[in-house]
């Protein structure tokens, strides 16, 4: 039986190590779009599509089938998990950090992020193709230190542009190892 409230703890461990590869490829392992873009799998995985399952069974007579759909825990752990840990949106009181651990064909992604009244237009560009680091980070064209952006609810709408990549001489994470299947 796969339980995927456990599966997306470990996957969470991957990101945290850095290893966004592997973390990537198992999400879209139990990404439940993934069991179900073809009406085969769709008539095996048995529950909704667009709803992450607790459980998939593996006992002969339902393998495949989901169990537990619009199960609050790992529907919030896989929000959290897409969010946080590949994405990287860190909330720490007023304080925005993005740290992406994306794969490294990502050439980046946008989120508009509301703040109160504030909405942040985050675009996160890739271009040396990395899985982790932020080598910039600019809040409506000034360049931000602090590697942080500080939230505030002005009523206004923000741009804030992330270049990741490693710094020169900056050690790189962990290498993926091979995802065995």
């Amino acid at each position: 039986m796969q339980r995927n409230r456990a599966a997306l703890w470990a996957i969470w461990a991957f990101a945290e190590l850095g290893q966004a590869e592997r973390a990537y490829e198992l999400l879209r392992m139990i990404n439940p779009i993934n069991d179900t873009d073809t009406p085969e799998k769709l008539n095996r995985y048995f529950v909704e599509p667009y709803v992450i399952a607790a459980d998939v069974y593996s006992h002969p007579s339902h393998v495949g089938h989901g169990g537990w759909t619009w199960y609050t825990g790992s529907a919030t752990w896989m929000t959290r998990l897409v969010v946080e840990k590949i994405l990287g949106l860190q909330r720490e009181g007023n304080n925005l950090r993005i740290e992406p651990c994306v794969p490294k064909d990502w050439p980046g992604y946008e989120i508009d992020y509301r703040f109160g009244k504030t909405i942040y237009h985050l675009r996160v560009e890739n271009p040396q193709g990395a899985s982790n680091g932020v080598i910039k980070l600019t809040l409506d064209g000034n360049l931000l230190k602090d590697e942080k952006i500080v939230l505030e609810d002005d009523g206004r709408e923000h741009n804030v542009v992330v270049t990741s990549g490693q710094a020169h001489g900056t050690p790189l994470k962990e290498k993926d190892p091979p995802i065995r299947k």
